[in-house]
């Protein structure tokens, strides 16, 4: 790592309680700390080591639910205490990112050094990225532009296919476009951003992709420390005045109570909705780094490898008869026989076992909320 490193700052955002991953992911162990390849390595760990080479670990914060904090110190035993940030409330990403924001700054007030400098990417716990060295210098890039430019940063995944469980950058490719010129012209590959859109149906995919200037919104975010601090007051100022409250006390022995008493006052909003789709200095990176936000089984199927009838089986043994597109998630040393089926989830942990059309896995949220 070097010199030009140590105004770099990562947030890792890993509050989520991974149900759709049930009963794999469950809210005791979501799947954020979960080994999911076999590679002995949780996707929180994979998380942070990715970001090692470009962030000082003691420039790393992970944000998270207060019933995770042990969990975390456990898998990154070289952090400290006090970079887990505990939300007593799941409020979204919005205040989740201003906590982050709020602590950084307080740090660097506190220190004396780096205020201006500071540059921060925010991503999420568990993304999947098969590129990781590409990834660096992609967002090493985009340090170097938000550190030149009063932007916010958003890096936008090539599409490879019409998909419909993610939500769509289009981009402002066009000369006559007065910011997109401004960009280009420097070579920097960041274009303007026109307009987020949420996730479409199989048809609107298919002309987004068809398009050309549309692409999938990845979650991850880089900024300046100025540059997010002002964008946070300006468009969300009922969360920047809660925050500024702590002023002094984060960072502190008082910071728990503080955040205790505070946070749950937070609007429940995702950063999308607070700052990105309002500001009107949001630009984009188009990027291509082998990128899955396994949100789903369906993601997980398509990122593992499958036998001669397209079937996956992880964490177990499972032998396949008249059976084709299936995925096989068992507590390890299990044995399955599947017979008969095509497209199915079969998945078992801690004596729950589910079987679900993959086509329907959308419902799983209804079935546990059923149970």
């Amino acid at each position: 790592m070097t010199e030009n490193h140590k105004n770099n700052y990562c947030v890792i955002m890993a509050g989520g309680i991974g149900s759709r991953f049930w009963p794999f992911s469950t809210e005791r162990k979501p799947k954020q700390f979960l080994d999911f390849f076999g590679t002995g390595r949780s996707l929180l760990q994979m998380t942070v080591d990715r970001f090692r080479p470009i962030v000082p670990i003691e420039n790393m914060v992970i944000v998270t639910n207060v019933a995770y904090k042990e969990l975390i110190l456990e898998q990154v035993p070289d952090m400290q205490e006090s970079q887990i940030l505990c939300e007593p409330a799941r409020r979204n990403t919005a205040p989740c990112i201003a906590y982050a924001v709020a602590w950084i700054k307080e740090r660097l007030r506190v220190t004396g050094y780096g205020l201006q400098e500071a540059k921060i990417v925010v991503a999420a716990s568990d993304h999947l990225i098969l590129e990781e060295e590409k990834f660096r210098q992609t967002i090493l890039q985009a340090f170097d532009f938000v550190g030149k430019n009063e932007a916010i940063c958003t890096l936008g995944m090539q599409p490879t296919r019409p998909e419909t469980g993610y939500g769509y950058i289009q981009f402002a490719n066009e000369l006559d476009e007065v910011k997109g010129e401004r960009l280009k012209a420097k070579g920097d590959g960041i274009y303007s951003v026109k307009e987020f859109k949420e996730k479409p149906d199989l048809e609107t995919a298919k002309k987004y992709l068809a398009s050309g200037d549309y692409l999938w919104n990845s979650g991850i975010f880089v900024w300046s420390l100025k540059t997010i601090d002002e964008a946070i007051r300006r468009y969300m100022p009922e969360i920047a005045d809660i925050f500024a409250q702590g002023e002094g006390l984060i960072g502190t022995e008082k910071e728990r109570d503080f955040i205790e008493h505070n946070f749950p006052k937070c609007p429940n909003i995702s950063v999308d909705y607070g700052i990105m789709e309002k500001a009107d200095n949001v630009y984009v990176l188009p990027s291509s780094f082998g990128w899955s936000d396994l949100g789903t089984w369906g993601s997980l199927y398509e990122l593992s490898e499958k036998d001669e009838q397209q079937n996956v089986s992880l964490h177990s043994t499972a032998h396949f008869h008249e059976a084709q597109g299936n995925i096989v998630v068992l507590e390890p040393g299990k044995v399955a026989i599947v017979q008969g089926v095509d497209d199915m989830i079969i998945a078992e942990q801690s004596g729950a076992l589910l079987i679900c059309k993959k086509a329907e896995e959308q419902r799983i949220k209804q079935f546990i909320n059923e149970l």
